[in-house]
């Protein structure tokens, strides 16, 4: 893959999704003895998803949805990457269901100048560098305020994307973890 992308003069990005919900625990608090802490909600349960690509040039790209991940928002997803390169892109993800539909394989049928996409194996998602990105986003969230309703808590999850487009160095950043280090390699094998 990396010597296709380097022959096309394209990018390599890896891709996944991820869904935030309202009522999600994103980390621990502690009280007096014998008095229970008490985390204000509303207790309207809500949620958005949001996907996200990323490349070991410090690039990210996001599109934060309410729907669930289906193909058409996949198709909307590869649109708005396409629109954003003048090369092609060669996209990484993983066996979703919603990215080996027959849809989005007629829509890469349709722009095969624009995208390609490549597999991770199987029931492997810590080969996925864009993994860390989700774990960041749901580590980042705020603890203390809370989202009352489901504008906000989009809200905030495309504040994280944006403050983290404003931060190649994070970005790169995942890359570095040991599961996801091969993506480096100069081996073309590693791929």
């Amino acid at each position: 893959m990396r010597a296709r992308a380097k022959k096309d003069g394209g990018e390599i990005l890896f891709a996944d999704q991820v869904g935030i919900r309202s009522d999600q625990v994103t980390g621990r608090t502690w009280g007096e003895k014998g008095r229970t802490p008490v985390v204000r909600r509303s207790g309207n349960r809500f949620s958005v998803n949001a996907m996200s690509a990323i490349s070991t040039r410090g690039r990210m790209h996001f599109m934060v949805f309410a729907e669930h991940f289906t193909a058409e928002v996949m198709c909307r997803f590869l649109d708005r990457l396409a629109g954003h390169f003048d090369h092609k892109v060669h996209l990484v993800v993983d066996g979703h269901s919603a990215h080996r539909s027959r849809k989005v394989r007629a829509w890469l049928a349709a722009h095969p100048d624009d995208v390609e996409l490549h597999f991770l194996p199987p029931y492997s998602p810590e080969l996925n560098p864009d993994e860390l990105v989700n774990a960041d986003l749901k580590h980042s969230l705020p603890k203390q305020h809370r989202a009352r309703d489901q504008t906000e808590l989009a809200a905030e999850t495309r504040r994280f994307f944006r403050r983290r487009q404003r931060q190649p160095h994070i970005v790169c950043g995942y890359f570095g973890g040991p599961t996801v280090r091969y993506t480096l390699d100069e081996n073309p094998m590693s791929f």
